[in-house]
């Protein structure tokens, strides 16, 4: 049983490795992580009395 989770906690930190590895390296393989950018306006009313 004890096997199991040093497995499952070898896979978890492979796992997070390539993950993080993956977040840097995406740009230079071809992924763009970048978020489409959109000007929003939005009128506001202002209350002076």
């Amino acid at each position: 049983m004890g096997r199991i989770f040093k497995y499952i906690g070898y896979l978890a930190v492979l796992g997070f490795l390539a993950l993080v590895g993956y977040a840097y390296l995406g740009p230079y393989l071809g992924a763009d992580f970048s978020p489409d950018q959109v000007e929003v306006t939005k009128p506001v009313t202002l209350d002076v009395d």
